[in-house]
């Protein structure tokens, strides 16, 4: 009965070595030199200064919907593109309706100013 967990155990110990061995090499083998710049905090492309509970500016988040937005119809598109032929005229059809909406929203933030920074 236990030789059949053997493969299991084998497993989860191959995964400890490859997981936990190269960073502690790292840990041994790398230079230790601290600096005040590699421990500053850095977010953003910026220095962090004031609170971290600050309020940023909307446009932010709008922008990060966007690239979420865009980022899933390129993964939705691709599987897509890879089946066309089997899924025929209705899911050419049923695509080209998902961009037309997607585009619609994409020019809706384009005219709200979304994209533009001051």
């Amino acid at each position: 009965m236990l030789e059949n967990y053997l493969p299991i155990l084998v497993f989860l110990i191959l995964g400890l070595i490859f997981g936990v061995v190269p960073i502690a090499m790292a840990f041994m083998l790398g230079p230790q030199r601290p600096d005040s710049a590699k421990l500053s905090p850095y977010e953003c492309g910026f220095e962090a200064f004031e609170d971290s509970r600050m309020k940023f500016d909307v446009r932010f988040y709008l922008v990060a919907i966007l690239f979420i937005i865009f980022d899933l119809e390129i993964a939705f598109m691709f599987p897509w593109a890879v089946a066309l032929k089997d899924i025929g005229v209705f899911g050419f059809w049923a695509m080209l309706v998902f961009l037309g909406i997607l585009v619609i929203g994409f020019i809706y933030e384009w005219k709200k100013g979304a994209l533009e920074w001051e």
